[in-house]
């Protein structure tokens, strides 16, 4: 392991101003950023979360709208909203099914969230 000697000035910081030897790293692009916070958004609330994990564990992956009010004690319109927001958030798919609406997890969504709350290796800022 290499040492770096960093010489501080008297106010603290290091030569050019900077409080440490900078970050050599690019950060999330603010697109992704956005998406990702949307994302994370629709899924943090009690609820939403009681959902998606019914239709993870699920037969089969997928429920329809009516069993998910009956497991929850909820109104379907309730229901519904709350599936609304997640699948536009890309965390849930929807498949009509005569007058029903039947959900499932999308994976490509999960994994995306998985991938931001995962740490980044370390050699990806040097």
């Amino acid at each position: 392991m290499a040492v770096i000697d960093l010489q501080a000035s008297e106010d603290g910081f290091l030569e050019g101003g900077s409080c440490g030897p900078g970050l050599n790293c690019k950060p999330l692009e603010r697109s992704e950023a956005e998406q990702l916070s949307a994302m994370l958004r629709a899924i943090a609330e009690p609820t939403r979360l009681q959902l998606f994990r019914l239709l993870e564990q699920a037969p089969g992956g997928e429920a329809c709208v009516c069993d998910l009010a009956d497991s929850l004690e909820l109104r379907q319109s309730t229901v519904s909203h709350h599936l609304k927001i997640m699948t536009e958030a890309g965390l849930l798919d929807r498949e009509r099914r005569g007058t029903w609406a039947w959900f499932s997890v999308n994976h490509e969504g999960l994994q995306r969230i998985r991938s931001i709350l995962d740490p980044a290796p370390r050699t990806s800022c040097g």
